[in-house]
């Protein structure tokens, strides 16, 4: 199916090479998950692509990426929400951390973006919270509570619970969790 919509822009804009590791970086253009060390991945593009046009992120937004990984998503959301938006990004293995950051830098991202190593049994970013979208990019046993508190009245949550991808919408003290297909995803760390 062609879209040309907004992530099919930021994906023009925001080049996946940069952020792979270097003798990884000639299969960017592969449409497969790729590694980028310490148990992690790059996740294939049409996940990715997917995940994003689920999360319908708008400009302005403030949005956590948990599971940043190598930064791309975390870049890639930065363009999405423009130089009014903020984007921080949370990730799990410390080794990510610094190269995320160089790959990042070389964006011309407009959002204030960061990101940042999570810290020991605390999942998310609850002292930035409410965001208005959050991104997951790691399979969940279960819906994350902790994950849910920091969504923003309005805001919307993609997250992989098992392998079924889940879009969850807030409208006050309601949530709507819908299903979209089945994806693979490394664990995510809850602790």
């Amino acid at each position: 199916m062609a879209h040309d919509d907004s992530v099919d822009r930021a994906f023009r804009v925001v080049p996946r090479a940069p952020f792979l590791p270097a003798d990884q970086r000639h299969r960017a253009g592969r449409d497969a998950p790729l590694p980028i060390g310490h148990g992690q991945t790059n996740s294939q593009p049409f996940t990715v692509g997917a995940m994003l046009r689920l999360l319908d992120v708008k400009p302005g937004s403030r949005v956590l990426d948990l599971g940043s990984g190598s930064g791309w998503t975390t870049a890639l959301l930065a363009h999405l929400v423009g130089p009014e938006g903020a984007v921080i990004g949370v990730e799990r293995q410390e080794a990510l951390i610094e190269p995320s950051r160089r790959a990042l830098a070389t964006t011309d991202h407009e959002a204030r973006t960061e990101i940042r190593l999570a810290r020991p049994g605390v999942l998310g970013a609850p002292e930035d919270a409410p965001f208005d979208r959050i991104l997951v990019s790691a399979e969940a046993r279960e819906m994350p509570s902790t994950l849910l508190e920091q969504l923003a009245d309005g805001g919307v949550m993609v997250i992989p619970v098992g392998s079924t991808m889940h879009r969850v919408e807030r409208d006050g003290d309601e949530l709507r969790d819908t299903e979209h297909g089945a994806f693979r995803f490394v664990p995510l760390i809850e602790d």
